[in-house]
């Protein structure tokens, strides 16, 4: 299977709406969409009682608004992301999430007629042949309703929560952009960004991290008192929405949107905690590698070995391609299709925004991927990390919307797993122990990233949100609670932490999903285990995995787990053949780095 080269590095937002941000067609596509969601709101409002014809009417009817809606947030999130210049798309980005708080009140609305129906005819109405396949989606609505206020409590709340809530979101972005770090490198004084300091924190060279570092400390520690007041803030409107619902748990809201029992996030970390004994060996090889006698905080990411090569674009777009078809022929077809057709913007050109993602047009049933492509190995990873995430939506772009609507911790399968199958083919394809070293350390880093710093998160956080209930917490208090948290996830290996990470990791801040954490370490885990049997099951398992991302939006991870790989996930034994995947590479990088010695 081979791709036409050379391929293109930009992509096609043309065929979507015309014009980019100035484009007629999204202009009237914006007023169509606006028109349709004050009927819909107005019509739910206006219903007193939820007969079965009129839901099942607006059942069609959210889902449409749904896909228009998706479909113009992510165009205007390409906008902005290919140039951070484009103030009009920024203002478009405003007003389509506005709208998306006006579905969001009217979904209120529909809910609390949910609430009225009798048990009988609510089940009566999940057996209507078109309602069958979202029964799902509606029947889950329906429970989370009876948890929440009334309609008109939950719509003043979400009237409030843009200024408010979203807007001490808005207000951390404020202060970060006003932020500037100095680093004398070469004999000139650097003034960085918060993000071009980030990028020195990943330097080659040891005393530029570590004078970086310094700097990093001091300047998020110097404006402690407005991020401590900014997440403060944010906590206590969250903490007064679960009160105001009756909520105890902070817990209660990210589980329910994961759909996931708190007994399989138990598990999941119990198995991490058993096994962290097993990753430290990697952590202190890696610091007699780089003769040091532990890591700091900063040296955990740093790289060791050496990469001898680099792949032009097109050179890792053919490998990419060439692994999925060893696994996958669907895989190898889809990403010929993204290369092709011009999903992808890889360019590397200045007025970009820094990262990653991939994102869906509904509609079009299209996808499109975001990145910078520079040639290294690990960005061949990320952007089969992202094409994994195009496939998992492509696979169900045939489904109702409603069935689409997977959560944050599957959502991270189909793309984990696409970049492990990479990962794993470019240590095997190393051009030596050097290169291969270096490649394990790049996956290693990634699997302490999420058994060990995403698990201080998830202590920091689950901790915070207990003391704040009791009051407001000082920047000194919260740098307590970070670096205490560390010093435990880490197993106090480090020789130096990062108390100020509360304040300069943006995930804590953001507001569209509380706890930001632990999903991403549920994704990576998941994604393990479905390749430990991939591995044992070869071609065979193509088709088995395409029904398990199929499933992804219409049932709960157990009930996932349960149908397509038959384990239990409140039980420890999935859980340790994942982490039994990733105690490979600390093997081969121990075995390679003693030969090294």
């Amino acid at each position: 299977m081979t791709l036409n080269h050379p391929l293109q590095q930009t992509w096609d937002l043309e065929s979507i709406f015309p014009g980019k941000s100035g484009s007629a067609e999204l202009k009237t596509f914006l007023a169509s969409m606006a028109q349709q969601l004050e009927e819909f709101h107005s019509s739910l409002q206006q219903q007193e009682q939820p007969e079965a014809g009129f839901m099942i009417t607006k059942v069609q009817e959210l889902q449409e608004l749904q896909n228009q809606l998706r479909e113009a947030e992510s165009f205007t999130s390409c906008l902005s992301a290919e140039n951070m210049n484009d103030g009009q798309a920024v203002k478009l980005g405003a007003k389509v999430k506005e709208m998306i708080a006006g579905y969001e009140t009217a979904l209120s609305l529909f809910d609390q007629l949910l609430l009225k129906m009798e048990d009988d005819a609510f089940q009566s109405l999940l057996e209507e042949e078109t309602m069958k396949p979202v029964s799902f989606a509606v029947k889950e609505r329906r429970i989370q309703a009876k948890d929440k206020m009334d309609a008109k409590r939950e719509a003043l709340l979400q009237d409030l929560a843009l200024d408010g809530y979203h807007g001490w979101a808005e207000h951390y972005n404020t202060i970060v952009g006003r932020l500037s770090f100095e680093l004398e490198q070469d004999g000139k004084l650097l003034k960085l960004s918060a993000g071009q300091a980030a990028n020195k924190l990943n330097s080659a060279e040891r005393k530029v991290r570590v004078r970086m570092f310094e700097e990093w400390e001091k300047v998020w520690k110097e404006h402690g008192d407005l991020f401590s007041d900014t997440l403060n803030r944010l906590a206590g409107f969250r903490l007064q929405i679960y009160k105001h619902r009756g909520w105890e748990s902070v817990l209660k809201e990210p589980l329910e949107m994961n759909r996931m029992q708190q007994a399989t996030l138990d598990t999941i970390w119990n198995v991490i905690e058993q096994n962290k004994p097993r990753f430290i060996t990697y952590l202190r090889k890696k610091a007699s590698l780089m003769g040091l006698q532990r890591l700091s905080w900063v040296d955990v990411e740093a790289p060791v070995g050496k990469a001898k090569r680099s792949f032009s674009y097109d050179d890792g777009a053919d490998f990419i391609v060439e692994q999925f078809e060893k696994f996958s022929p669907k895989m190898a077809e889809f990403a010929q299709l993204a290369f092709h057709e011009s999903w992808i913007e890889a360019e590397d050109r200045s007025g970009k925004r820094p990262g990653g993602f991939c994102t869906s047009f509904p509609i079009r049933k299209q996808s499109r991927i975001f990145m910078t492509y520079e040639g290294s190995a690990s960005n061949v990873s990320t952007l089969a990390h992202e094409l994994g995430h195009a496939y998992h939506q492509y696979v169900m772009d045939d489904m109702p919307p409603l069935t689409q609507n997977y959560a944050m911790n599957v959502a991270e399968t189909a793309s984990t797993f696409a970049e492990m199958i990479v990962s794993d083919a470019a240590v095997k394809a190393a051009a030596d122990d050097e290169e291969r070293l270096y490649l394990l350390d790049d996956k290693l880093q990634r699997a302490i990233a999420f058994y060990m710093n995403i698990h201080a998160r998830f202590l920091f956080e689950t901790r915070f949100y207990e003391q704040r209930k009791e009051g407001v917490l000082s920047a000194e208090e919260l740098s307590e609670l970070m670096l205490g948290a560390q010093k435990e996830a880490y197993l106090d290996e480090l020789a130096a932490y990062h108390p100020n990470f509360w304040a300069s990791k943006l995930h804590f801040y953001l507001t569209d999903v509380p706890f930001y954490n632990f999903p991403y370490t549920f994704g990576y885990m998941f994604s393990a285990g479905i390749y430990a049997l991939a591995e044992q099951e070869g071609h065979t398992f193509e088709d088995k995995y395409v029904s398990l991302l199929r499933d992804t939006g219409r049932m709960t991870v157990e009930e996932l787990a349960q149908k397509h790989l038959q384990v239990d996930l409140t039980k420890p034994e999935f859980w340790q053949r994942a982490i039994d995947v990733t105690y490979r590479d600390v093997e081969l990088f121990i075995k390679l780095a003693e030969q090294q010695a």
